[in-house]
């Protein structure tokens, strides 16, 4: 079984530079996904001075990556995530698309990270985006070096991407009427 790091994946899907590293263990046994994209995905945005509120949508979509051979040749695809086996990278993408008519500004997206999976750290990404992330089911996000959680011994401890529950995109330009804006993230079964 070949291991492709998080960031091979990335740097892919996105045709850009690598942004993770982490190898996929061996395979065993295998999970249904019940809901392949994480409900709960939610958006929020603002709009210019007078102009109608604009119509945010977001889709999310989970694919694995799987790899056969075609003449020989190793080829890589990313299909459905039906069922999880571990060891598979879970690949979220996010669509955001803004349907209205309006100009939308400061636009919010954000994603439950599924109880039964576990975020890879430094996989999330969202080109044009601010990224933060929660330890708190969403209640509140920070950057990573700000977050902490109750270790076991009942003391705080800084968080580890083990332990976010939620990720948050915030685009740093607005997005125009009929314009889409995607997000990645990476995960792996618990």
């Amino acid at each position: 079984m070949r291991k492709t790091s998080a960031a091979a994946l990335l740097a892919g899907l996105f045709g850009g530079a690598a942004v993770a590293s982490a190898a996929a263990p061996i395979v065993s046994r295998m999970h249904p996904i019940a809901s392949p994209a994480p409900p709960g995905v939610a958006a929020r945005a603002q709009s210019h001075a007078g102009a109608a509120a604009p119509s945010i949508k977001v889709t999310s979509r989970a694919q694995v990556e799987k790899q056969s051979l075609v003449d020989g040749r190793p080829v890589l695809r990313l299909l459905p995530a039906n069922r999880v086996v571990a060891g598979d990278l879970v690949v979220y993408t996010l669509e955001v698309r803004n349907a209205g008519t309006a100009v939308a500004s400061a636009v919010a997206f954000s994603s439950p990270i599924p109880r039964h999976l576990r975020y890879l750290a430094n996989s999330a990404v969202g080109p044009g985006a601010e990224l933060s992330f929660s330890v708190d089911g969403g209640q509140s996000y920070d950057a990573p070096a700000q977050l902490t959680v109750l270790g076991a011994d009942g003391k705080p401890r800084p968080a580890d991407a083990a332990d976010y529950t939620n990720i948050r995109w915030v685009l740093k330009d607005p997005l125009q009427p009929g314009s889409v804006a995607y997000a990645r993230y990476l995960a792996m079964l618990r």
